[in-house]
């Protein structure tokens, strides 16, 4: 595969979870791609879909939620269209997933070295023991955790050791695509940035896509090449990390920016009116536009706004945008 060709292709994913009191859309049409080295920030409020898309790109969808439809393409092979045993073996191996907190993911009965034995055993068959914990020990050396965390027990760990053991199991097998769910979550800060330059430095080394999902935009303007923004389980706005800090098009992306601290604004806190709608009562048109502060009321109430692609590549779905990726005056 060339390298400007995507490692990652997610086309028209969707979810949906039918409750007792109706189905819920999780996920509705979301579409992307990424290449081999880049890293992709997600962020949106609570319930935006984060989370679900993640496990939906791992297969790991729960009933009373169902992956209704869509394409998750890693290389040339659509995860969607494996068996069973094909997934299994496609996770770790071609896209990995590492969990929103590490404390609860690692089995607290077995030694960490023996989760990851398994995790390569599981995967590679007629490997030496000597030859996988080889393996196993330079996976932890990579994320700076001495090889004697091998023979420990994940209570003798902290938080920040954890979510690194964490990812050493998920580049064991060197994946095309890592998917990290709020991997800083529960940590201090300055275990944070340790995380953080660990996930860059194994990126760097392995050439994976990185997705990287949280809410802390000011993590993400330092860590990502690209954020994508969700609302109400849509992909409504995808740049560039600098056009998204400096010049936000879609108008909920134009209030998170809005809505971070900085020193010209000191002590005045801004936050977006309303609230996040409900899945199961999402409003018409754009789900946007009770919180909009822009005009088309008669567009965005009726008129669900499809993804248009501005001049210089960026993705934005908003009314005030048109077939070409101009602003409506």
């Amino acid at each position: 595969m060339s390298a400007s060709q995507p490692v990652l292709r997610v086309n028209n994913l969707e979810v949906t979870y039918y409750t007792d009191l109706g189905r819920a859309k999780a996920l509705d049409s979301v579409s992307f791609s990424l290449k081999a080295g880049q890293k992709l920030g997600m962020v949106g409020e609570s319930g935006s879909g984060k989370s679900t898309l993640a496990l939906a790109m791992m297969r790991m969808i729960k009933p009373p939620g169902r992956i209704e439809g869509g394409e998750v393409i890693v290389g040339d092979t659509d995860l969607m269209s494996l068996n069973d045993e094909g997934m299994r073996a496609a996770r770790l191996d071609k896209i990995a997933y590492i969990p929103q907190g590490a404390m609860n993911s690692l089995n607290p009965v077995m030694r960490i070295g023996a989760q990851m034995m398994d995790a390569v055993k599981s995967h590679v068959r007629g490997e030496r023991g000597s030859a996988i914990e080889d393996r196993c020990t330079a996976a932890l050396r990579s994320v700076d955790l001495d090889p004697g965390v091998f023979r420990m027990y994940a209570h003798e760990l902290s938080g920040g050791m954890k979510q690194r053991v964490c990812i050493a199991i998920g580049i064991l097998l060197r994946p095309s695509v890592i998917i990290a769910d709020e991997p800083t979550s529960a940590l201090d800060v300055v275990t944070q940035r340790q995380v953080m330059e660990t996930i860059n430095r194994v990126q760097a080394e392995i050439n994976a896509a990185v997705i990287l999902i949280g809410h802390d935009m000011g993590l993400m303007a330092q860590a990502v090449d690209q954020v994508a923004v969700m609302y109400a389980g849509r992909l409504v706005e995808m740049s560039s990390v600098r056009e998204m800090f400096t010049d936000p098009k879609h108008p909920y992306s134009q209030a998170l920016i809005s809505s971070l601290p900085n020193l010209d604004t000191k002590g005045v806190f801004r936050g977006i009116p309303g609230l996040a709608p409900s899945l199961l009562r999402l409003p018409s048109g754009c789900a946007f536009h009770p919180r909009c502060p822009h005009g088309h009321e008669g567009l965005q109430r009726s008129v669900r706004p499809e993804p248009v692609t501005l001049p210089g590549g960026r993705m934005v779905a908003c009314h005030l945008y048109n077939e070409d990726g101009h602003r409506h005056e």
